[in-house]
């Protein structure tokens, strides 16, 4: 089910129908199978069924809708060949990023990353799944950010669907995570101006949903092809 949120400011009724059903998917609010109503989502959210639509055909291009002629529109399994796809892109343009970063990056954007990480340790040690995944996000958009890339990030979003899923499953799924130490360790190669360092550890945290992959999958096999 998707729960109504709150509009952000100059969110089109599209947008914001969009980010809620994209966030209830991620979130595993929605598992695959569920039917989309475009009824049922236009009396939650309070918009009409031309938004949602059109955020239903959205998410059908990335993949997170399967919609089928005169039987409807459901939540897709998770597909192994989009999340390759999906962390292909990431790797290569976030690996591009720390490693730029090294040359750039200030003691106040190092600081920021810090207490990002110090909070990341927090919501980890509190078993508190969503605001850890919410927290790794930022982190992220961050590195972006403090490399003058924004609309990188934004591009690079659109495609993240499948690998979010995966992302959510594993932590939950997945008791030895090492979010937080491959964040810390980026981090501090990034400090050091240590590009060759940074880009690797990138690659290599961005790998890491293979080795979760067959847990994840043994946790929550109906959310796979």
């Amino acid at each position: 089910m998707v729960r109504k949120g709150e509009r952000l400011t100059g969110e089109t009724a599209k947008v914001y129908a969009l980010r809620l059903l994209s966030e209830s998917i991620i979130n595993m609010e929605l598992k695959p199978g569920a039917l989309i109503s475009e009824n049922e989502l236009s009396r939650t959210l309070g918009v009409s069924r031309t938004p949602i639509r059109e955020a239903i055909h959205e998410l059908q291009k990335s993949r997170l809708i399967e919609v089928f002629p005169q039987r409807g529109s459901y939540v897709a399994p998770i597909s192994f060949e989009a999340v390759e796809e999906a962390a292909f892109l990431r790797r290569t343009v976030e690996t591009a990023i720390v490693e730029e970063l090294c040359d750039k990056i200030t003691k106040k954007q190092l600081g920021e990353l810090y207490e990002n990480i110090a909070l990341q340790e927090y919501y980890l040690g509190n078993e508190m799944s969503d605001k850890v995944m919410e927290i790794d996000n930022e982190f992220h958009k961050m590195l972006y950010t403090m490399c003058g890339k924004k609309r990188t990030y934004d591009l690079v979003r659109t495609a993240m669907g499948q690998f979010d899923r995966l992302r959510a499953l594993s932590l939950y799924s997945i008791r030895d995570l090492k979010i937080v130490s491959d964040h810390k360790a980026i981090t501090d190669a990034i400090a050091a101006g240590d590009k060759e360092t940074a880009g690797a550890l990138m690659t290599k945290h961005l790998m890491r949903y293979k080795l979760d992959k067959e847990e994840v999958m043994k946790s929550h096999p109906d959310y796979f092809k």
